[in-house]
């Protein structure tokens, strides 16, 4: 069996580990190779693996992505940018965009290049926001003014769906909240019937907010791209903030356009490229 070559980017300081799977022959990485790889003791470390295979019916190729803890998530706009510097440098694409499918629908992307034609950062258009609380989904009768408490902080704020679940709570400081403690067990709501991945946002400007998240499966992160695109539509909706929205993480500003469909911009960094041998991830040591 054939060692495994994997390309670490971030985008934010949002990681991930991208592996190039076009040759349907190549064996599929499944929950176990993803934990054991994003592993940061015992692996290389990363947010979540994606993997690249073909793509079918006009899409350029298809993007699975598993989150650090390896459960399959349906969509990454920070992943879908790394995604994005693999598939360009593998010739996939047409000029300076790409389509590719996800597990939250199709998605097109818009690369930048410097001047020596590396992708630097991209653009993704990631589809509709929607605040209708079966598709976000959460049991709910509305998305909107929803209350949870934890340990005595009572959050409000409100659900919304842009291919995976997420609760954007207003806070007036995220600096202070207690992710790491309150995030895992909002996570858990018994309301979001495929978990949720939770946003403590504070507003700071008429244009700006300040974010810090807890993914499903992942924990607290730098970034999360489609969280940035989850609170700049909620703020919106509250008035809040315009159509232009910059959304600052711990990994630096993403840029996120409300509209029809929402697009999101940041840069993405190539780290390395590793070759590892597919024995040392069955034996949890990659």
């Amino acid at each position: 069996m054939s060692d495994l070559v994997l390309s670490k980017l971030h985008a934010t300081g949002n990681d991930f580990l991208v592996h190039l799977a076009l040759d349907a022959s190549k064996p599929e990485l499944d929950a176990s190779a993803a934990a054991a790889l994003c592993d940061r003791h015992r692996g290389i470390g990363a947010d979540g693996l994606i993997t690249i295979t073909a793509g079918r019916d006009g899409a350029d190729c298809t993007m699975t992505l598993r989150n650090a803890n390896g459960g399959l998530a349906e969509m990454s706009g920070n992943g879908a940018r790394c995604l994005a510097w693999v598939a360009v440098s593998a010739g996939l694409g047409r000029g300076d965009t790409l389509v590719v499918d996800t597990g939250g629908g199709r998605r097109e992307i818009t690369v930048e290049r410097d001047p020596r034609g590396e992708v630097v950062a991209a653009e993704v258009d990631m589809g509709a926001i929607t605040f209708v609380p079966k598709e976000i989904p959460v049991d709910a009768p509305s998305a909107f003014d929803l209350e949870v408490e934890v340990d005595g902080v009572l959050y409000r704020g409100d659900a919304a769906g842009i291919g995976n679940p997420h609760l954007v709570l207003l806070v007036d400081d995220p600096g202070t909240v207690a992710v790491t403690v309150h995030g895992p067990r909002i996570e858990h709501d018994p309301r979001f019937p495929r978990r949720v991945n939770v946003e403590f946002v504070a507003v700071t400007g008429s244009d700006r907010v300040r974010m810090r998240v807890w993914e499903r499966g992942a924990g607290e992160t730098l970034s999360c791209g489609t969280g940035a695109c989850a609170s700049a539509a909620v703020a919106s909706r509250r008035g809040l903030v315009g159509e232009k929205v910059q959304v600052d993480v711990l990994g630096g500003t993403l840029a996120v356009t409300l509209g029809p469909t929402v697009r999101l911009g940041g840069p993405v960094v190539h780290v390395f490229d590793v070759t590892v041998p597919r024995a040392a991830i069955a034996q949890g040591t990659a």
